[in-house]
């Protein structure tokens, strides 16, 4: 695939025709990048649970919670992570451009790997570490959307006049590109979880006199160094990138500084409330267990989405009208339910916006405008992907717990740590993220390339199939027996044909539905998503101090199977929503 063709990026003219794997220079940076930020990320992710429930007097001491609150921790964290893309986008589009909101993200997750290590030094656990994630949560904000959009600023738009081929040829290379893109993430995640979860947790060889204790807190600190090697390259690959990411104001000065004035006055009040919130439940003085604030997060991140998108396809009459929806239906639902009330109330907010869109195409379908169909669709892959997500994050949560104490990890006289299965799924991503991006190349070539939605609704299939899998493998271990690292290997494998059928073409997706303008918003949005996903992760894996195993991972795999036969037997209609854009 060249990229001297009509479809080469501007930043190519910057590097004398050269490529990676085919693809514009500037991709390089851009996937070095992220590898390193991801390195540092799932690095630290892979024993943070493991962390939280590690006894406080133990050879390797933890915080010593239960996982019930570790799992609606671990949830929290990881979706606050995504949840805060939504302004780290807002604040690319109006404030810095992306290049700038990528550097400065990156330079704030390693100050936080660093606090999370500052015991090291003498500081006191629990504060460094509610501290730290605070960090880490407000960087990736920044850092995570603002890349992946930069590499779909390497491929700009066609004009209007380009034939159907040569569309179909453009969103497939984009697509590859997001693959290769995808690649270096998962170079990461695997990187990540072995050097920082060694560290972490120790070497346990005793067949060659290997036998290592390990300190949580150099697996945090080695996260943090790992993202500064990713700040340095970024800095040495920018002069590759051409004009992608940078800030192109669509405001007056004096416009743009009050916004800048606004959005830190807001964020700072944010942070303190954040902070409150935090120490309140800690102490137990808000009258709320943490796994109860965690679920009606949930269901306010499911609120946001509904909002947000009525407010941009029908205004604010509409948007407002559905928060009054939701606070009825809380007032009639919760005081008889409690918290599964909330669930109600979500659900029925939602299927009411499903019926608003659905009316408006039937009885106005001459009056709505591209870009509100688009929207629609952006919304509807929204939804399964955050199904996906929430059997998907499992890995860290549920799965690691599952890993940890029903695993037997004696390997030819070698206990494998914990963590080093976490490497499992972004192994095989790096092995097949290549013959996926190639298959939808091929596939377009030949006019046989699935459309999006049926790419998602494979994706949560072979979610489905793992989960399935993992099912029956519990089910051995439900007497107390220990059961082989196969069914997890299998069950990986799965896993990442459905991430490579759905993750990576969703973020190609959001760069080719999102209405100009809003491109940092819908990437944003894109990730609300894994924000949503991961916080149901972690809730799931907080009953398995009242369920077994098997009937989580049983429900999870019937859950994400009828949500794919679904996404399935729709795509044609959402196909016609998405117009030519493919």
């Amino acid at each position: 695939m060249s990229t001297t063709s009509e479809y080469a990026a501007p930043g190519d003219q910057t590097t004398g025709g050269k490529t990676f794997f085919g693809q514009p220079r500037g991709l390089a940076t851009l996937f070095f990048t992220e590898m390193w930020e991801r390195f540092s990320y799932y690095g630290m992710r892979a024993f943070l649970i493991l962390f939280m429930v590690a006894s406080v007097d133990g050879a390797n001491p933890g915080l010593g919670f239960g996982e019930g609150m570790s799992g609606a921790l671990y949830g929290l964290y990881t979706s606050m992570v995504y949840l805060l893309t939504l302004p780290g986008g807002w604040v690319a589009d109006n404030l810095w451009g992306q290049r700038k909101a990528v550097f400065r993200g990156g330079v704030i997750i390693a100050i936080g790997h660093f606090t999370l290590a500052a015991p090291l030094v003498g500081a006191p656990d629990v504060p460094s570490f509610f501290l730290g994630l605070l960090f880490i949560v407000i960087g990736t904000g920044l850092l995570k959307p603002n890349v992946s959009t930069m590499v779909g600023d390497l491929y700009p738009r066609l004009s209007d006049d380009a034939t159907d081929h040569e569309r179909k040829v453009w969103g497939a290379n984009r697509d590859a590109a997001f693959s290769i893109f995808y690649m270096g993430i998962n170079v990461g995640a695997m990187l990540g979880p072995f050097i920082c979860g060694t560290l972490g947790e120790g070497i346990n060889w005793p067949a060659i006199g290997l036998v290592t204790e390990g300190n949580w807190h150099w697996g945090f600190s080695i996260a943090g160094f790992g993202m500064v090697l990713g700040l340095i390259q970024y800095r040495m690959g920018d002069k590759y990138l051409g004009e992608a990411g940078l800030f192109k104001p669509d405001a007056p000065e004096d416009e743009i500084d009050r916004r800048g004035r606004n959005f830190y006055l807001s964020a700072g009040a944010v942070a303190a409330v954040t902070a409150l919130v935090v120490f309140l439940l800690v102490t137990d003085a808000l009258g709320m267990t943490i796994v109860d604030f965690a679920t009606w997060i949930a269901y306010g991140i499911v609120l946001l989405s509904i909002v947000f998108f009525a407010y941009l396809i029908s205004g604010a009459r509409w948007a407002a009208s559905l928060v009054i929806l939701f606070a009825i239906l809380c007032a009639v639902f919760v005081p008889r339910m409690g918290v599964e009330g909330g669930q109600w109330a979500a659900a029925g907010t939602l299927g009411t916006f499903v019926l608003m869109c659905l009316g408006l195409l039937t009885f106005r379908g001459d009056q709505v405008t591209t870009d509100q169909k688009r929207l629609m669709v952006i919304y509807w892959l929204f939804l399964l992907a955050a199904v996906f997500w929430a059997g998907f994050e499992q890995a860290g949560s549920s799965m690691n717990l599952f890993a940890e104490n029903d695993t037997n990890r004696v390997l030819v006289g070698w206990e494998i740590n914990t963590t080093w299965l976490q490497n499992v799924n972004p192994f095989f991503v790096v092995v097949l993220a290549p013959v996926f991006g190639s298959l939808w190349t091929w596939l377009a070539h030949r006019d046989m390339n699935p459309s999006t939605p049926r790419k998602f609704a494979l994706g949560l299939m072979g979610l489905a199939a793992g989960m399935f899998v993992l099912a029956w493998g519990a089910s051995y271990a439900a007497d107390g027996t220990r059961v082989s690292m196969a069914w997890l290997v299998v069950t990986y494998f799965f896993f990442t044909c459905g991430e490579l059928a759905l993750s990576p073409i969703g973020l190609s997706a959001m760069t080719k539905l999102a209405p100009r303008g809003r491109l940092g918003q819908m990437m944003g949005v894109w990730f609300i998503a894994s924000a949503l996903g991961s916080l149901v992760a972690g809730l799931v894996a907080a009953q398995l101090e009242t369920l077994p195993a098997v009937t989580i991972f049983t429900f999870t795999a019937i859950f994400a199977g009828a949500t794919g036969l679904v996404a399935l037997l729709v795509s044609p209609l959402v196909n016609r929503l998405m117009g030519q854009v493919e």
